[in-house]
């Protein structure tokens, strides 16, 4: 069964030191989580502001209860507004 993986740009806005902590952090506790086989932060070699995620999951469910943990829900609403953010939801063409 394919992955769902997702590709998020962050575009930061401010205080950038503080969203790239908040980020890695939460990266550290998503990588425990159930059905997580991939979640990794990337710095666009040409633009220091501008942040990639990329991240797989077994299923959508396994997505679902990741988008719905406390540290997920407290890392975004400690950030929410340092950067504007772009996702694209996809699955691997088999």
């Amino acid at each position: 069964m394919p992955y769902i993986t997702i590709i998020a740009k962050f575009k930061l806005l401010n205080n950038p030191e503080i969203v790239k902590n908040e980020l890695l952090h939460l990266a550290e506790s998503t990588r425990k989580e159930k059905g997580c086989v991939d979640y990794t932060f990337y710095i666009d070699n040409e633009d220091p502001a501008t942040l990639m995620l990329y991240e797989n999951w077994e299923s959508e469910e396994d997505l679902k209860a990741h988008m719905e943990a406390d540290h997920f829900v407290e890392c975004f609403k400690k950030i929410e507004r340092m950067f504007e953010l772009e996702v694209h939801k996809l699955t691997e063409l088999v």
